[in-house]
Order: structure tokens, then C-alpha cells, then sequence
């Protein structure tokens, strides 16, 4: 199966497959002992040697080191990517970690202020224990990006597009050029996104991250991260021996199920960047709502790079911001009955949180937001929900 390198995913002018196909069909999937279209599940941990001690003739070890059981889905994701190779993790979080444990004391790096906020406060305590500078700044502001860059000592530069839980758009060719031309790799955090909407490496990116639990799964029942490389470089190789070492694998049913989520990857977001849109749009006029935050409206600052370097929709993501500030957001989130109080995005169920209480008092999120995943159920039955859930806030007042 030929793959395009373009960023399209669909109408291929150059007789390649198209990237939805590829997710569909697991990269021309079919097994070559039975001719199943399904892989099968290897859970062995260890693998027979040769006579002389050696692997030639399997090439493996142990399954901490090399899992049979990850080929199909770090394939087809690196395709889906663009990329030259992809590594699964035990979940997001260690695939998140993982590019910075590569540094050493004295290094600098850059992220983002609001961003995923477990891997914030991780980054402030790693850097703090192992003499890592680490500074913030506003990446949707190229400018505020440049300024805080170190030529010469930042390493990395971390940006999450859209990021949670405001939704900034950074732009990534801008922040890839900025980033190079001081010495540092870009990683992008693509959860939300996915390779649906953005493939950041296509766009001057060196790694693309993904809370594999998220979108790319997508049922709410694996825990799942991984890291994919535009370069299958010396620097990819050291990402590969601190996966063994630290041993942050993934099980092999959680691979094979994280494969099998990846087939209705397209259906799926799509859909709910459908649904999201008439959410967004909806509630920008909703009586109880000062503020949508939306990459999708007009009025959202980063809509125009969001509209330049996404396709198919704008994420299945949003934020509101409530006029009565935390209490009309707490009770709101305790009232929708759909929309499902929980923590998480990007499942198949529609998902409500008022992050600032979750995050608790050092987070930078206002204490009147609340973030919402927009799932697959029927779009009218959402908009109910919130209206209803919203309604009782005016008695807040």
C-alpha cells in the first residue's frame, strides 16, 4: 500500500492510499498464517534463542525490549503521522516524560504556560530536582515564544495545540523555526488534534506526542501513550533505551485494543468536531455563557492558524467560561445528565469537568470554566442537556 506524504487526508491524486484507509484497513492488514484480517494477540514476555545463543532468527529477546504485539499499531501511526517511526508507552504520561529525561543539568527547555496540567507540575519538579531551567510563555504568541528562547541552551520546546483547557492555537511552522534556529527539537503535544485534524511533523515538528487514551483509542478502556519521530535518529535511539530501561510499556491487549480504536479514528473525530462545532456556536449565544473558547469560531484568536494547519474540523473540544463565575460552574457540570461528570476526553461519551477545582489552587484556569468533550451521541440531546443544566444557574445570581 503506497502512503502520500501530504497532509490531505482523503481524495488521493497520486494513487496512495489515503491516510483514513490506512487507519481502516491497519495498513493492508492481513494475517499470514490464517489470513485473518484481525491481528492476533501475542502476549508471550519471552522469545526462543537460537542454538548458539544468538536471535537471527526472531530477532527478539524479551517483550520489555521488543513487543511483537506493537508493530501494527506503532505502524500505522507512524504513517498516519508522517512520520519514520513511532514508540508506544504504558500511557500519555510516559510518553510525555520521556523526551526530557533526556536532558542534563544545566539544559533549558521551554513549554507552554497552560497546557496539560499532570506533565506542568511533573516539569516543575523534575526540573527543580535535576538543575533543569524550565520556562513558560504564551505559544500562541510567536513573539512571547522567541522572547524566552535560550539559542545555544534551550533544548526542547514543548507546545500542546489546541491546548487544554483554553484551546490556544499555536502555530507550529513558526515555533518549529523558532526552536531550530536555536539548537532545540520541537515536540507537539497532538492529542486533541490527532493526526485527523494536524500532523505537526509535516509541519517542521522533530516529535508528535499523543495521550493515546484519548482520540487515537477513543473507548474509555485502554491507557495508552506514544512518541512519533519525523527522524529515526540518534536521539530517537536514546527515546528507544529509556523506554526499555525505564520499562514504561504498554501490555500487549492494550496494543491490540489501542489498534483496534485507531480503525474508527476518522469516523469518530470527525464526528465530533461536527457535533462540537453546533455546541460552540450554540452556546456563544447561551444567556449563561460569557465566553466560548473554540478554535472553530471566528472570534477565537488563533481561528486563523487553526483554519491554516487543521482540516476536517477544528477539534471536538471546547470551554466555556460562565457568567457567574465558579458556582454557576460547578453547578452546571453537577447537573447535565448526558454529558457525564468525569475526567478524561476524547472517548466515544460526552464529558463535562470544572477544571479548576480538579486542578486545584495553583492552576493558572480560570475557577468559572468548564471544559467539555464532545462525544458521538446525537447533537440535539447535547444541547439540551446544557441548556437544561444551565437553566437553575440564573437562580445563582
Amino acid at each position: 500500500m503506497t502512503v502520500r506524504s501530504s497532509s490531505s487526508s482523503s481524495s488521493p491524486a497520486d494513487g496512495g492510499a489515503a491516510l483514513e484507509t490506512i487507519a481502516v484497513q491497519a495498513l493492508d492488514y492481513w494475517d499470514k498464517a490464517t489470513g485473518a484480517l484481525v491481528p492476533p494477540i501475542q502476549p508471550g514476555t519471552t522469545f526462543r534463542r537460537d542454538a548458539d545463543g544468538g536471535t537471527a532468527r526472531f530477532g527478539r529477546v524479551y517483550a520489555r525490549d521488543e513487543n511483537p504485539g506493537y508493530a501494527p499499531a506503532e505502524a500505522v501511526l507512524a504513517e498516519l503521522e508522517g512520520g519514520a517511526a513511532a514508540m508506544l508507552f504504558a500511557s500519555g504520561m510516559a510518553a510525555a516524560v520521556t523526551p526530557f529525561l533526556t536532558l542534563r543539568p544545566g539544559d533549558h527547555v521551554v513549554a507552554q504556560t497552560v497546557m496539560y496540567w499532570s506533565l506542568r507540575k511533573w516539569l516543575l519538579s523534575f526540573g527543580a530536582q535535576w538543575g533543569i531551567s524550565v520556562d513558560f510563555a504564551e505559544t500562541g504568541d510567536m513573539e512571547a515564544l522567541r522572547a524566552v528562547v535560550r539559542p545555544g541552551h534551550t533544548r526542547l520546546v514543548w507546545v500542546e495545540t489546541p491546548a487544554n483547557p483554553l484551546w490556544t492555537i499555536v502555530d507550529i511552522a513558526a515555533a518549529a523555526a523558532i526552536a531550530h534556529e536555536a539548537g532545540a527539537r520541537l515536540v507537539v503535544d497532538s492529542t486533541v488534534a490527532t493526526p485527523v485534524l494536524t500532523r505537526p511533523l509535516m509541519l517542521g515538528a522533530d516529535l508528535v506526542m499523543h495521550s493515546a487514551t484519548k482520540y487515537l483509542n477513543g473507548h474509555g478502556d485502554v491507557v495508552a501513550g506514544v512518541l512519533v519521530t519525523a527522524e529515526a535518529d540518534a536521539f530517537w535511539q536514546e527515546l528507544r533505551r529509556l523506554r526499555v530501561e525505564h520499562g514504561g510499556i504498554l501490555g500487549s491487549f492494550e496494543a491490540w485494543l489501542l489498534l483496534r480504536g485507531l480503525r474508527t479514528l476518522f469516523l469518530r473525530v470527525r464526528q465530533s468536531c461536527a457535533s462540537a462545532m453546533v455546541v460552540a456556536k450554540h452556546l456563544a449565544s447561551h444567556a449563561q455563557v460569557a465566553t466560548v473558547l473554540y478554535p472553530g469560531l471566528t472570534d477565537h484568536v488563533g481561528h486563523a492558524v487553526a483554519a491554516r494547519q487543521m482540516r476536517d474540523g477544528f477539534g471536538g473540544m471546547l470551554s466555556v467560561r460562565m457568567r457567574g463565575g465558579s458556582a454557576h460552574a460547578a453547578a452546571t457540570a453537577a447537573r447535565t445528565r448526558v454529558f457525564k461528570c468525569a475526567t478524561s476526553l476524547g472517548g466515544i461519551e460526552s464529558l463535562i469537568e470544572h477544571r479548576a477545582r480538579i486542578e486545584g489552587p495553583n492552576t493558572p484556569v480560570p475557577d468559572d470554566l468548564l471544559r467539555l468533550s464532545v462525544g458521538l451521541e446525537a447533537t440535539p440531546d447535547l444541547l439540551a442537556d446544557l441548556d437544561q443544566a444551565m437553566a437553575p444557574a440564573a437562580s445563582l445570581s
